[in-house]
């Protein structure tokens, strides 16, 4: 008898153990589509500057993603900034990259190759245009950049799109009312302590790691942007309704700001791909975001400001399927 039910026993076991292989089967199969596999290949990602955020928070995210997605081999590629990386991704040069919401839509108005493509998955953080200029300088507006050499960042880059507004809206003509000086934040920094240029917009998340180090080792002082100025802006219409008043927090860079908030401009980041990418990448992708936003914020600030409450609004882009699958998983 012992050895019947032992036998007994052993059936039961593999008939319950087959009804949760079947059970688990299922599962996988509701969650995921039949036939779909974890993302596997290669993607390149197209970040900004050196010392920009953008490039540290792509070098972060690199390793987050080689983490999640063992079996894609990732690339990362600097670029002048948001402009470049648009018409990178839009090609087919870069998969994923990272792009201010003023400079989608403005690419989308244009109607330049490939814009109906682009797709958003991910609202980041947001960009705060900075103005730095010398301490002692006699600099207290926008409108006193006339006759002055200033860095406007590089052709391709989203701080050159702000700063050619700001200084319209100001009444100075950016071809010919400054020293347009096309560089980028790896550089302006090191030119104004020099003296060759006497100041220069940024436009990134707080604080800058470029202007952080500057701020301690050379005088600066960030000039307010003021609601009158940035009302003018928006008055231009079109993608400068992406833009918005907001204030840089006294403690974003302690010995600029000696304890004083800033009036300034702020803009929304997206992370941007096109319907060329594969569902799967995308959603792995996007999760590998949000899930890595406390690790990599320790290390670069902005990245804490990631959050899922507002993560799906890419407007103007229409979100990408694959990011859609990852918002539907994770949806109360």
């Amino acid at each position: 008898m012992p050895h019947a039910l032992s036998r007994f026993g052993r059936r039961r076991s593999l008939q319950a153990g087959a009804v949760l292989a079947v059970v688990l089967g299922l599962l996988a199969w509701w969650l995921k589509p039949l036939g779909e596999r974890a993302p596997s290949g290669s993607l390149t990602f197209s970040t900004g500057v050196p010392t920009g955020v953008y490039q540290r928070y792509g070098e972060r995210l690199e390793d987050a993603l080689a983490r999640d997605m063992p079996r894609v081999s990732i690339r990362l590629r600097t670029s002048e900034g948001s402009q470049q990386n648009l018409a990178r991704v839009a090609a087919g040069e870069a998969d994923f990259t990272i792009a201010t919401a003023d400079a989608v839509a403005t690419y989308l108005r244009a109607g330049k190759p490939g814009a109906e493509r682009l797709r958003g998955c991910v609202r980041l953080y947001d960009d705060y245009v900075q103005l730095v200029v010398p301490r002692g300088a006699g600099i207290e507006s926008v409108a006193d950049l006339r006759g002055k050499r200033v860095g406007v960042g590089q052709e391709g880059s989203g701080v050159r799109l702000v700063a050619d507004r700001l200084m319209t809206a100001a009444g100075i003509d950016p071809t010919g009312g400054v020293t347009a000086v096309s560089a980028g934040i790896d550089t302006m920094p090191d030119r104004l302590v020099d003296g060759e240029i006497d100041a220069f917009f940024w436009s990134g998340g707080l604080p800058t790691g470029a202007v952080q180090a500057l701020s301690e080792r050379f005088a600066i002082r960030l000039v307010p942007l003021d609601d009158a100025l940035i009302a003018k802006v928006q008055a231009a219409g079109g993608s400068t309704r992406y833009y918005r008043s907001a204030v840089m927090p006294a403690d974003a860079y302690l010995d600029a700001q000696q304890g004083e908030s800033i009036a300034t401009v702020a803009v929304a980041n997206l992370l941007v791909t096109t319907d060329r990418t594969d569902p799967a990448m995308t959603e792995a992708f996007t999760r590998t975001v949000i899930n890595s936003r406390d690790r990599i914020g320790r290390e670069v600030h902005a990245a804490q400001l990631v959050d899922l409450r507002t993560a799906i609004y890419t407007d103007p882009l229409d979100v990408h399927e694959g990011a859609k699958r990852y918002y539907r998983s994770v949806k109360p």
